[in-house]
């Protein structure tokens, strides 16, 4: 893979994968280099790839890998240091537009939603990101998560039934 093709690769599915790292990391800081990390492991191991097939598919892949393999590096180091890692969200929205009443319900309704869904464990949340937020199949979802597509479906009804619960909770009503 030539440094044309990785930049290729960065303009058409950059975005996609940046508001993906954001979602599944909940913090900007930590999405940033997750991003960055997702390239520079494509580009590394670009004689070796194979991504002709679905790129926007195989980036988030190493994505969620790069991801789940961090996670495992802070359970590890809290459980030796017992140190707190922190993956709190330091991205805030700001807007000097009045706003109507229909847009602030919808911002907030979209807030718990958003909320609700980094809750979840990640076995439901990264599937559930995948297929609502960056709409993958999921065939394309199974081979990312490295489960049976059956697995996949079951654990977005489980998300869903899940995400149902906690709103009605927290007196949702629509």
């Amino acid at each position: 893979m030539s440094r044309e093709e990785l930049e290729k690769y960065i303009y058409a599915y950059g975005k996609d994968l940046f508001s993906f790292c954001c979602l599944v990391t909940g913090s900007r800081q930590e999405a940033e280099d997750l991003y960055q990390d997702t390239f520079l492991k494509m580009y590394e191991a670009r004689e070796r790839l194979m991504v002709e097939k679905n790129p926007k598919s195989f980036l988030m892949g190493v994505s969620v890998n790069l991801y789940r393999n961090c996670r495992r590096k802070y359970a590890i180091r809290r459980r030796i240091l017992g140190a707190e890692v922190s993956m709190e969200d330091a991205a805030s929205l700001s807007s000097g537009e009045r706003e109507t009443e229909e847009q602030v319900l919808c911002r907030e309704e979209c807030g718990l939603l958003r909320e609700l869904v980094k809750e979840l464990p990640d076995k439901y949340r990264i599937p559930v990101l995948l297929f609502y937020m960056e709409e993958l199949s999921l065939e394309e979802i199974a081979g990312i998560v490295h489960a049976p597509a059956g697995t996949v479906k079951s654990r977005l009804h489980r998300a869903k039934k899940i995400l149902k619960q906690r709103l009605e909770d927290s007196h949702y009503e629509k």
